[in-house]
């Protein structure tokens, strides 16, 4: 069985016992958090957090891109959220790579030209999250009274720390 068969076949049992048609779009604790698609984050039991609690925001890096950004405007403004919390973490892939090496390598595997591709490497996690949280605070389009805080996920330790953004 297929990856895409195992997961329709799991729907089938969670929707005859499903029990969540009674959450609002709204997101309950009124918080957004912008992340890595990493799959060793599971934000639920990292954060303590229930289905319905949180708006979840998920790209390779946990950054602030044009279309994160997008995001985080609809969801402070029509959905109510009042704090965002960016959360990158430790051993990222794309601390593994640069730009550059990446186009180039995309360009000989693909046969295209990837040269206009932007991937957002970085090497510094702290200096990359502090980086999202200024690009957030600094967006004209979300609140100035929304609370903005930046962590950083230790993939060994399972602890989260709080990077200090100016």
């Amino acid at each position: 069985m297929g990856v895409f068969e195992e997961m329709l076949a799991h729907n089938k049992g969670y929707a005859e016992s499903f029990s969540l048609s009674h959450l609002q779009t709204p997101p309950v604790r009124r918080i957004v958090i912008l992340t890595c698609m990493d799959s060793r984050m599971d934000l639920e039991q990292l954060l303590g957090l229930s289905v319905g609690d949180a708006h979840m925001i998920r790209n390779a890096g946990g950054l602030a891109t044009d279309d994160a950004i997008r995001s985080l405007i609809l969801s402070t403004h029509l959905l109510a959220t009042r704090a965002i919390a960016v959360i990158q973490h430790t051993d990222c892939g794309l601390m593994s790579i640069t730009d550059d090496e990446f186009r180039r390598r995309l360009s000989i595997e693909c046969g295209r030209d990837a040269s206009h591709l932007v991937f957002h490497a970085f090497r510094d996690v702290d200096q990359n999250v502090s980086a999202q949280v200024r690009r957030i605070r600094e967006n004209p389009f979300l609140p100035k009274k929304i609370e903005v805080r930046g962590f950083v996920y230790d993939v060994k330790s399972g602890r989260l720390k709080e990077v200090q953004a100016p």
